[in-house]
C-alpha cells in the first residue's frame, strides 16, 4: 500500500529487460510514439468526424467537438500512455506538448487541440484548393475528404511541429540565460 521507489528492494537492468516486450527487432521509441499519436487522433476522427456526420450537420459543430474530444483523448489517454512506456521517469516529456499535470492540463490540452484541429482543416482548405486549381474540378467540390488515416497523420505532423517550436524557444531561453550569467 506504501510501495514506492524509497522502499522497494533493488532489480538489475536483466531482469527488468525480461519483462519488457519486444522481439529481437526492436522499433525505434520515436517511431512508436509517433504512431501511436497518429492511430489516437485517427480513431478520435473516426468516432467524432464521422460519427457525428449523421448527427451534426453543422460543420463548424463538428470541428469544435471533435476539439474538445481530441483535447479530452490527448490529455486522459494519450498522455498518460506515453507516460506508462517511459523506461525512466521524464524519458517521452519531450512528446508531450503540454507537460503541465494536474487540474489544468486537461484545459490546456483542450485549447491546443483546438489550435490542432484549426490547423488541420485549414490543411484540408489548402490541399482541396489546390486540387480544384490544378485539376479544374467544378467549384464548391470536396476532392480529398476527411477521413482518420490522413486526418491523424496532419494533425500528428502539426503536434510534432508544435514539439519542435517548443523544443526551440527551450533551447533559446535556455542559451539567453546561459549567456546573461556570464
Amino acid at each position: 500500500m506504501t510501495a514506492d521507489e524509497s522502499n522497494s528492494p533493488p532489480v538489475s537492468e536483466e531482469e527488468l529487460y525480461r519483462y519488457r516486450s519486444g522481439g529481437k527487432k526492436k522499433m525505434p521509441r520515436w517511431l512508436k510514439i509517433v504512431l501511436i499519436k497518429a492511430w489516437f487522433m485517427a480513431a478520435t476522427s473516426f468516432f467524432f468526424i464521422w460519427g457525428l456526420g449523421v448527427i451534426l450537420p453543422n460543420i463548424i459543430d463538428q470541428i469544435v467537438i471533435t476539439g474538445v474530444a481530441m483535447g479530452f483523448v490527448i490529455d486522459i489517454l494519450l498522455n498518460n500512455l506515453l507516460r506508462f512506456m517511459e523506461e525512466s521517469p521524464g524519458q517521452n516529456s519531450p512528446w508531450i506538448f503540454v507537460g503541465v499535470k494536474g487540474f489544468f492540463s486537461l484545459p490546456l490540452n483542450i485549447l491546443y487541440a483546438l489550435v490542432l484541429m484549426f490547423l488541420v482543416v485549414q490543411t484540408y482548405e489548402v490541399i482541396n484548393g489546390l486540387l480544384i486549381l490544378l485539376f479544374s474540378f467544378p467549384e464548391g467540390t470536396v476532392p480529398l475528404g476527411v477521413e482518420p488515416i490522413l486526418f491523424g497523420l496532419f494533425t500528428m505532423g502539426w503536434d510534432m511541429l508544435f514539439l519542435l517550436m517548443k523544443r526551440t524557444m527551450k533551447q533559446i531561453v535556455a542559451d539567453a540565460k546561459a549567456t546573461a550569467r556570464r
